[in-house]
């Protein structure tokens, strides 16, 4: 075809794009409108209720639900991906939860008579993430520092997979299984407790509940402090033992996910505790002023007959770190870390949860650091043991487990009973 200028050549091209544009599903600016409007209007109620703005640092970020949603519709029909991420930015400035990903989380907290250095380092570690950080002393039972402490005196939420801790200690010191004892997860798979402490498999805790049953579950989780308060704090709401097995699973659902448990950060804290010193449940203590701390006298709440016990699981517990559900937390032979990962939607919030109780050993020092986050589906057990890591890293870039005159050092470690 032949045309006699460059004008006649752009009208050609012009009019040529205007009729194949339908045939390519060009969609008309009105028509994407109608398609956003019909996505929104079926959306869930209930994350058409909750639109928290709140800041995020990156659209890796963005918590599912309706933001993202419609984000990614949003940018389906657009031909450049950075368009579509720009989308996804703009439009991840409204989270579907009540309680965000995203928060201050430290608002309304009380700091008078915290350890400011291990205050500092968990609330740097915590950063964006909705949830909260409770540390300790468990030598003494001294509460170091609660980040987010409203969210943290709270009745409690399931406690996933931590309950295993207390599957564990009950299945040992019961005759159930030792540490070598190899346990059926599924054909042909076994594993012993270590890898099963270590990958937190639900198998394996599910055959040692329903080898307890209830009744004995009942007795060791009460014996390590599950139901009752687990501080003198006056605002602390205790956690709550159900009376009777859940009827989805029964026990073994109870020793693998914590259904039908409710569980407080305090409480794991008080019983992480007793494994890092031997056996110990102290009644925690906040104080809140400089007398207080100067007069700070250990409480006992009672002693358990678990040393022999605790050499069984610390392996699976520092394993945990080293290879398996709580890597993020990062292993350092010279400064190892032991812990247990929970991760799971709490049925009555619903909000997804993660888990994270655990203690170091560093030279004669130790502390006891519990991460619970709250949230989308980003969360998990394996996120709260990355924001734990990061509260150790932080207090060892300030020595603060060195052997000089540290803060742990003004309190006393003889216990009165």
């Amino acid at each position: 075809m032949h045309f006699r200028s460059t004008r006649h050549l752009l009208t050609f091209l012009l009019a040529a794009g205007l009729m194949t544009a339908p045939m390519f599903g060009a969609t008309p600016h009105s028509k994407r409108r109608s398609v956003h409007r019909t996505i929104t209007a079926n959306t869930s109620a209930k994350t058409r209720t909750s639109r928290t703005p709140v800041r995020t640092r990156s659209a890796r970020y963005a918590p599912s639900g309706r933001a993202h949603f419609t984000a990614v519709a949003l940018g389906a029909h657009r031909p450049s991906s950075h368009l579509s991420r720009l989308a996804l930015r703009r439009h991840a400035a409204f989270s579907p939860w009540t309680e965000p990903t995203f928060a201050d989380s430290t608002a309304g907290d009380l700091v008078d008579g915290e350890d400011l250095v291990v205050r500092r380092a968990a609330v740097q570690a915590l950063g964006p993430f909705n949830g909260t950080i409770v540390v300790t002393d468990p030598q003494s039972g001294r509460i170091l520092s609660i980040v987010n402490q409203k969210l943290a005196y709270k009745s409690g939420f399931q406690p996933c997979s931590t309950i295993k801790l207390v599957a564990a200690l009950a299945g040992l010191n019961e005759g159930i299984i030792d540490q070598e004892s190899l346990l059926q997860t599924g054909a042909p798979h076994h594993l012993n407790l270590t890898e099963a402490i270590a990958r937190s498999d639900n198998s394996f805790f599910a055959n040692v509940g329903t080898k307890l049953g209830f009744e004995r579950v009942t007795r060791y989780a009460k014996l390590f402090g599950l139901g009752e308060k687990a501080s003198t704090i006056d605002e602390e709401l205790p956690g709550k033992w159900p009376l009777e097995p859940p009827s989805e699973g029964g026990v073994g659902m109870m020793t693998s996910f914590g259904l039908g448990i409710t569980l407080t950060p305090l409480e794991l804290a008080d019983l992480v505790s007793a494994i890092a010193n031997g056996g110990t449940l102290y009644t925690l203590q906040h104080p809140r002023t400089l007398d207080e701390i100067a007069q700070f006298v250990p409480r006992v709440k009672r002693h358990l007959e678990v040393a022999s016990l605790i050499p069984n699981i610390k392996p699976g517990m520092m394993g945990a770190v080293e290879f398996g559900t709580a890597r993020r937390a990062a292993f350092d032979p010279n400064a190892p870390i032991f812990g247990k990962t929970g991760t799971c939607t709490d049925k009555n919030s619903p909000t997804h949860l993660g888990w994270f109780g655990s203690f170091n050993e560093v030279g004669s020092k130790k502390i006891v650091v519990v991460v619970l986050l709250t949230g989308g589906g980003k969360i998990s057990g394996p996120v709260a043991s990355g924001v734990a890591g990061s509260v150790y890293k932080n207090l060892a870039q300030e020595d603060y487990f060195g052997q000089g005159n540290g803060p742990l050092s003004l309190i006393s470690t003889t216990c009165c009973h």
